[in-house]
């Protein structure tokens, strides 16, 4: 894992891709270990104005984590604060914890377990769609 300092841009789709700047370039960082509504999907909008309030224009640190297929830098965004976005926003009920690409996090697990227990955010939807089931089902 590398960190690098950036300023976060503009969100791309969901709320779990953006554009981040550093050295004089813009690269397209993916959320680690988290997966938000897709456009279009219930809450969708919710979260991406979640996490463009906590992250906005804000001179970030990336964890960086590799790449995923679509070359897309995967890392976990620390704010000024020292606050973890990643993990804020599971915290606050905007998305899932993403077993799949982050099967053993036990601070994500317990993050959104505790907003489903709460009903915060998309978890007041009693039966909120996942958005790997919305993504086979508009494929």
């Amino acid at each position: 894992m590398s960190s690098v300092r950036a300023a976060i841009g503009k969100y791309r789709g969901t709320a779990d891709t953006n554009e981040a700047f550093h050295g004089g370039k813009h690269e397209c960082i993916r959320l680690g270990g988290i997966d938000f509504p897709e456009k279009g999907q219930a809450y969708g909008n919710n979260a991406k104005h979640a996490a463009s309030e906590l992250a906005f224009g804000k001179d970030v640190t990336i964890q960086t984590h590799g790449h995923d297929k679509y070359k897309r830098t995967i890392g976990d965004v620390i704010l000024p604060d020292g606050m973890n976005l990643n993990e804020e926003l599971v915290k606050q009920g905007w998305c899932w914890w993403y077993r799949k690409y982050a099967p053993g996090d036990t601070v994500l697990e317990g993050l959104e377990n505790e907003a489903r227990e709460a009903r915060k955010g998309l978890w007041a939807d009693p039966q909120p769609v996942p958005p790997w089931e919305g993504r086979r089902r508009r494929d």
